[in-house]
């Protein structure tokens, strides 16, 4: 049975559900590890921790004797818990967490597979920052997982051999394959952090001009972030905030209702000012499994999934006209709008299901697992 050291910066961040799938559904004995690139928590455990007697030792060794290079507390436990744990390989989610394993797992003789999400491999100061060290990762790592076509091309521009990228985006919960959603409404669903990359302000620009034409219109909001309060105002500056309603944020089953009160799925995704780019949005990848018609930019992974103009409707960065008319075009055109979620979620049980998700993570790991 395969023990594996599944790294993650955060033990239960809301908008992190695919760490939480690959938790559940990796097969072999999956040790989840957290509390920063480099782990210091062991779920089910606790803080992990040497002895008194050990930092004692550490301290004498540096301070008296001026030994060099003596390993951090930190690193010391981590090894110590792989070591009890037996586990063969390390499977770390996000770039920099892939670079902070990398001495152990060198050290160790494990593999390391690292799985890049977004702004690990786009945003412009982490990009700096990490430039030399992801290089010296490449070259350790048996594998690197991109989420997105373009992600890829991005990874292999700053050094990752391309024969170790595996294209594999994420997939939707099975219950998204069962939801009805209400053709006849007239309202529209977002869900996503507000953040400067879904840009959830020209999703609301966008709207406003759909109340012109369709003043009975809803657009549902949901989620969390900086931008929160700013759209709440802003949608007061507009004067349509009775047309608009904010959920906040809330749990999966708690938005399963939503996707079966609205018509179309809206996302106005785009590269932010300092580089942040999406993966491939996994709230789109179960709007379509969920048969809503997506409407949405022409963003990272988007068009990965999204089959322009058979799928869902997609515009360039910043066309929040073209948003506008593609939603126009969705509330005129009711039998349409079905015939595209229909497809839409044909073409995710198809192509990108969960069990597609999983079946090639755990092709890769029982391949590389020693």
């Amino acid at each position: 049975m395969k023990n594996i050291a599944l790294i993650s910066p955060n033990l239960n961040a809301y908008s992190e559900t695919f760490i939480q799938n690959h938790k559940k559904n990796f097969e072999g004995n999956v040790k989840f590890y957290y509390g920063g690139h480099f782990p210091t928590h062991l779920e089910g455990s606790g803080h992990l921790w040497i002895s008194s007697k050990e930092r004692l030792a550490d301290y004498i060794k540096a301070n008296v004797f001026q030994i060099k290079n003596i390993p951090s507390p930190e690193y010391k436990a981590l090894e110590k818990s792989f070591k009890r744990e037996k586990i063969n390989i390390v499977y770390a989610e996000y770039g920099p967490t892939g670079y902070a394993m990398m001495d152990i797992c060198k050290k160790m003789g494990l593999p390391l597979i690292v799985h890049f999400h977004g702004y690990d491999a786009s945003m412009t100061r982490v990009l700096e920052e990490y430039r030399d060290a992801y290089k010296e990762m490449f070259k350790y790592a048996s594998v690197i997982i991109a989420v997105s076509k373009i992600m890829e091309q991005n990874l292999i521009k700053i050094g990752c051999p391309p024969e170790k990228l595996k294209y594999i985006t994420y997939g939707p919960e099975d219950n998204f394959f069962s939801v009805t959603p209400s053709y006849k409404s007239e309202a529209f669903l977002s869900i996503g952090r507000f953040v400067d990359k879904k840009a959830p302000y020209l999703t609301i620009l966008a709207f406003k001009k759909v109340l012109e034409k369709f003043p009975r219109a809803k657009l549902y909001m949901a989620g969390d972030g900086v931008l929160l309060n700013t759209c709440i105002n802003l949608s007061k500056y507009l004067k349509i905030e009775e047309n608009i309603i904010f959920i906040g944020q809330a749990k999966h089953q708690e938005l399963m209702s939503y996707y079966e009160k609205v018509r179309a799925f809206v996302q106005h995704s785009l590269t932010a000012i300092d580089g942040d780019m999406e993966g491939t949005p996994v709230a789109i990848i179960e709007a379509s499994a969920a048969a809503l018609p997506v409407i949405s930019t022409k963003h990272a992974g988007i068009p990965d999934v999204i089959i322009d103009g058979e799928t869902g409707l997609l515009v360039d960065e910043h066309d929040v006209d073209g948003m506008a008319q593609n939603m126009i075009y969705i509330l005129e055109n009711e039998l349409k709008a079905k015939e595209m979620g229909e497809k839409g979620r044909m073409n995710i049980y198809e192509n990108f299901s969960m069990k597609i998700h999983i079946d090639n993570l755990n092709s890769i790991i029982s391949e590389y697992a020693k």
